[in-house]
């Protein structure tokens, strides 16, 4: 795993369940990594992040806008964020949906630390060459 290349890159982690957010920062930050939680997808809009995260770690299901919802608000603005979905849902529809549409991963909660850790490192590496072919 290459994370700690990426300690400049600032992961965003968006998802309305307090303790996961906790949670998942703590070990993003215990490897090194910048991150910034926030309780919805509108808060996340509403930062200066919402153009210029590395990674983008979305819930599916929140009040308000939706993991979903964001996913396409950005695909609309034309701001490509690697995006790695978790949720409780298993529907497969919607997990071939999201990847279709440039998700890097769809990770079902609760999920190993390793799995979550590799497709964020995934992100990031694909959001590092993204930028330098540009």
């Amino acid at each position: 795993m290459m994370l700690a290349m990426a300690g400049d890159c600032k992961v965003c982690l968006v998802d309305d369940d307090e303790s996961f957010r906790e949670s998942v920062a703590g070990l993003f930050r215990s490897i090194g990594l910048h991150v910034r939680a926030f309780d919805s997808a509108e808060a996340f809009l509403a930062s200066e992040l919402a153009i210029c995260a590395g990674c983008l770690v979305l819930d599916v299901n929140m009040p308000g806008m939706s993991g979903v919802e964001l996913q396409r608000e950005l695909i609309d603005r034309g701001q490509r964020i690697q995006i790695v979905f978790v949720t409780a849902r298993t529907e497969p529809e919607l997990r071939r949906l999201l990847l279709e549409r440039g998700a890097i991963a769809y990770l079902i909660k609760p999920f190993p630390e390793d799995e979550l850790l590799d497709a964020v490192s995934n992100a990031m590496t694909s959001q590092a060459e993204e930028h330098s072919s540009e």
